[in-house]
């Protein structure tokens, strides 16, 4: 069995050092150490995360769990994944109390530097720079396997840690046994931002357009009359969108997993509010009243999977083609292939018409990227936003007192994993929100002072934003120029969010 002390003494070299190139080292050298069955749970810890998800600890009670450290290192990762293990299963009546003795029961055994380790890796506070992409590069080096053989088959899979043991135990050739697979979800493609339609056109040539619907991505797998849908975190939620799943069964097709966004819209075509779209999203099973109240359309713009076909690999314009023979025209996104920047800024002026927040720009000749945020698709919206995350929130005054009110905003800095402010902002905030918001953030609580709030990177947000200008105040040099809440994303990861480089890109971009 692998020593925790064995990945935390990794860890601290890991974050030691602002060499990608030795952080890789590193982490190869660690996980060639690791015994199979405990590989994916190093690659958790070396990740920042458990692989368990959250287990709703507070700051608070990690502390009282804390205790006189132990002299000598005998955790095992092993040791460690139960204890985690237990912490997710105590639920229920009681359930503190029980997480509270897991927590002095494990904690007791750690030694000192451990402790800090387990404490901020519950947290979410370890920052160690071990971000995926980089893990791929180390995972990719400890198997002695190509990257790129690496990344497809964790995406087809769902992750890095989902393949580990099979790139350590068999290499290239086990990894080949990954591919498309119906039921199982795909991380979806991810696009870059572009200053407008003519940019986006200047940028691929000629492209395929799609409406950017404001709703929540799906992607639907059907299997004969077996259909499941999941969201973009490929989380099942097929009983909560009865209407998604019942579009893709009257399809034709005998196989397919198709790739949308579902959305709530009133009787006019507009689009409902983002949050009444997500509120269908957030019950476990179909809630009648709920659904004759804001009922989902879906508009899918790609298809992954058609009948015996794998199409992740087939040029836009093939997939597209498949998509529009085996779904209906109302349940497919409107499109237009041009390579003229007037008719593109006609199509997004169209698309602004009828409600919606913009178009997607896609080349015509491009792969699904599953899981990368590509150059080949770019997003055109009305306004400048991007998606940040919350880093800690400032106790509210006057009308807003005992609320949690301003933000403040960070983007992740892609090299060192860390996230970086970019400025604070309290505008956009109604009471249900601040409400809201105020429990949410006290929640993940990770430390305060007397007027501010530090929690958990977890929240993301979509912010509004006038431009981005040149601030010394902040570690990033950038500070964002009349921000406003726009929404908050409960659809999207952390991970998901806006990186530094995006915000950096933007901002050469406006100079």
């Amino acid at each position: 069995m692998t020593q925790l002390a064995d990945v935390v003494r990794a860890s601290a070299r890991v974050a030691a050092t602002a060499s990608r190139l030795a952080k890789i080292s590193e982490i190869a050298a660690c996980l060639r150490r690791v015994a199979p069955d405990e590989v994916e749970i190093a690659i958790a810890f070396l990740s920042g995360e458990l692989r368990q998800g959250k287990v709703a600890v507070g700051f608070a009670a990690l502390q009282d769990a804390r205790a006189t450290p132990a002299t000598a290192p005998a955790l095992s990762l092993l040791d460690v994944d139960v204890s985690f293990e237990q912490l997710k299963a105590a639920k229920g009546g009681g359930s503190s109390a029980r997480k509270q003795a897991i927590l002095s029961s494990l904690l007791h055994k750690a030694t000192a530097e451990e402790q800090d380790f387990l404490v901020r890796l519950i947290v979410g506070e370890l920052r160690q720079g071990a971000l995926e992409g980089l893990m791929l590069d180390a995972l990719a080096s400890a198997a002695n396997v190509p990257v790129a053989a690496l990344r497809r088959a964790a995406t087809f899979a769902g992750g890095v840690r989902q393949v580990a043991r099979t790139a350590l135990a068999e290499g290239e050739a086990g990894l080949a046994g990954y591919n498309v697979k119906l039921m199982q979800p795909v991380l979806p493609m991810l696009a870059q931002p572009a200053e407008d339609a003519e940019s986006a056109i200047a940028a691929l040539g000629t492209a395929g357009l799609d409406w950017k619907v404001d709703g929540a991505r799906v992607q639907v797998h059907k299997a004969g009359e077996e259909v499941r849908v999941f969201t973009r975190s490929l989380n099942e939620v097929t009983g909560s969108v009865p209407e998604v799943a019942e579009a893709v069964r009257r399809s034709p097709a005998r196989a397919l997993i198709l790739d949308g966004e579902a959305i709530a819209l009133r009787p006019d075509g507009s689009p409902h509010a983002f949050q009444l779209t997500m509120r269908r999203f957030g019950r476990k099973a179909e809630d009648a009243a709920l659904r004759r109240e804001f009922p989902l359309s879906v508009f899918f713009f790609d298809c992954l999977y058609k009948d015996d076909a794998v199409l992740v690999d087939s040029p836009w314009r093939a997939r597209r083609g498949a998509l529009e023979t085996c779904m209906k025209k109302e349940n497919v996104a409107p499109c237009l292939v041009t390579a003229d920047p007037a008719a593109a800024a006609a199509f997004y002026a169209d698309a602004l018409r009828h409600g919606h927040e913009g178009i997607m720009a896609k080349a015509v000749d491009s792969a699904y990227e599953a899981g990368r945020r590509g150059g080949s698709w770019l997003k055109v919206k009305q306004a400048h936003t991007l998606d940040l995350v919350v880093l800690a929130a400032e106790w509210g005054h006057g009308r807003r007192k005992g609320w949690l009110s301003n933000l403040h905003l960070g983007a992740r800095d892609p090299v060192s994993g860390r996230y970086v402010m970019l400025g604070k902002t309290f505008k956009g905030l109604t009471d249900r929100l601040l409400q809201w918001q105020t429990a949410e953030l006290l929640a993940r609580e990770t430390r305060r002072d007397e007027w501010t709030v530090h929690v958990r990177p977890e929240l993301v947000l979509e912010v509004s934003f006038n431009n981005i200008q040149a601030s010394p105040q902040y570690p990033g040099g950038m500070a964002l120029r009349f921000a406003r809440v726009k929404r908050y994303r409960p659809d999207k990861r952390p991970e998901e969010a806006d990186t530094l480089d995006t915000v950096r890109l933007l901002f050469e971009h406006q100079r």
